[in-house]
């Protein structure tokens, strides 16, 4: 009998998904759907293919919803987070069990006793980071602990990047990902432990407390604290570890000069500017600085930030277009929103461009006394703007876990993430055999 998948949102993220999906449809009977609220890039991924259906939704009209749902007999939904807790209730409701990528909300947490009395499987954060991180991480967690070492540090970095390239970009980076997550990262408290201390850095000083990662073969990268590495000390079962720390990674350089956009308040999402529509990019960024009619922008930025004019952080917000008399473009926004818009000007893929996504455990552990260390590294590098690395990397654990969900390899019932054993191995297990391979290394410690 033909299995029916819904996917719920067609953006650039679900594009590996799919695929992934209609090329094991015909083998599985699968019959998968994609609904989205634009009907043509519903259309441009499935691209005719067969065992493929087109649908246009407004997840938010109730009759709409739950008439698609109540047909599938599993639910992916690639939508923006706000919308799961949406759909995760209708898919209760109707007994389906229900796949995303997106951390699990104290209304998703809520929703585990209905979803285990429905016999529903609600699969949480099985895409990349979250996702393939909690996967990777487990493995290598359980196996000390099953050897009987002591675990004393886990340190987790992944970062969207732009591949090596030829083309000049001084930040090294594109927008892979959600562009407003981007501008909003680090924003709120940022917690983590470091030698049994419990740390925190607040947003003005997060940018300026990096750390620095050489990965051979593909060379130095920087990181800064994620905001709350503490949640993991109950989710990887930590509590009792020394050195808890959890991070991003971008591309030297990049976290400096970003800082500047932070300092100046470039990055503030609270209020709606005044006179956007006239706003030119350089009168954004004049907005933030002291009146001086004799003194440049650049000049006024360089010494209320203590930089050098000629310096790498200037270079990189010219190159930017930041001090450009180009209109902004919006009519309003606040100071976040507007920056986003002028990023997304020189940050938004081009059709040949190919991301890279980088991702690197260290864990650290006593055996019988002894110090040793293993490094896990993961390189996802796109194809081009479709078939992005983050494309990849954040679709295929949500289709294999599908797969094996449909096959009945996967029993659990409830709201889960995937750190459990029956999850995590048959999915790295695929992965591997389609690229998607962590590299793990033991570090001789002197």
């Amino acid at each position: 009998m033909t299995q029916k998948i819904l996917i719920l949102g067609a953006g650039r993220s679900a594009s590996s998904l799919i695929d992934y999906l209609l090329k094991n449809a015909e083998k599985e009977d699968w019959l998968v759907t994609v609904a989205d609220y634009s009907l043509a890039l519903v259309n441009e991924k499935i691209n005719g293919r067969n065992n493929g259906e087109a649908l246009k939704i407004d997840v938010n009209n109730d009759q709409e919803r739950k008439k698609i749902i109540s047909k599938a007999d599993i639910v992916i939904s690639m939508l923006p987070a706000d919308f799961h807790i949406l759909v995760a209730e209708t898919c209760v409701d109707f007994g389906v069990n229900l796949v995303t990528a997106s951390y699990v909300s104290p209304e998703m947490k809520a929703l585990d006793e209905k979803a285990k009395e429905k016999g529903v499987l609600i699969l949480n954060e099985c895409g990349l980071d979250p996702g393939i991180d909690h996967m990777s991480a487990m493995k290598v967690i359980d196996k000390i602990r099953e050897e009987g070492h002591e675990l004393t540090s886990f340190e987790s970095f992944t970062g969207g990047l732009l591949a090596p390239s030829d083309e000049e970009n001084p930040w090294e980076y594109k927008f892979t990902w959600n562009p407003r997550n981007v501008v909003m990262a680090g924003t709120g408290s940022v917690k983590f432990i470091q030698e049994g201390k419990y740390k925190f850095i607040p947003y003005h000083r997060l940018f300026r407390r990096t750390e620095q990662v050489h990965i051979p073969k593909y060379g130095y990268f920087e990181g800064y604290a994620n905001r709350d590495s503490l949640k993991y000390l109950d989710v990887y079962n930590l509590r009792g570890i020394k050195t808890l720390y959890r991070g991003t990674f971008r591309r030297p350089g990049f976290c400096k000069a970003w800082d500047i956009f932070v300092q100046i308040g470039a990055t503030d999402d609270t209020y709606l500017m005044d006179g956007v529509g006239n706003m030119t990019h350089r009168d954004f960024i004049n907005s933030f600085l002291s009146y001086n009619p004799h003194d440049s922008i650049e000049l006024k930025l360089a010494h209320y930030l203590g930089l050098d004019i000629d310096g790498q952080e200037m270079y990189r917000l010219k190159w930017l277009g930041i001090f450009d008399d180009d209109q902004v473009g919006l009519k309003k926004g606040t100071p976040a929103q507007i920056l986003e818009h002028i990023l997304k000007k020189k940050w938004t893929l081009n059709n040949d461009d190919r991301d890279m996504i980088v991702m690197w455990h260290k864990f650290d552990f006593l055996d019988n006394g002894r110090s040793r260390q293993i490094q896990s590294t993961m390189i996802a590098v796109g194809e081009d703007a479709v078939q992005t690395g983050m494309s990849k990397t954040v679709g295929l654990p949500m289709g294999i876990a599908t797969k094996l969900i449909l096959k009945g390899n996967i029993s659990l019932k409830g709201v889960h993430i995937p750190i459990k054993k029956e999850i995590y191995n048959p999915i790295l297990e695929e992965l591997s055999k389609l690229g998607i391979e962590l590299n793990e290394k033991e570090i001789e410690q002197s």
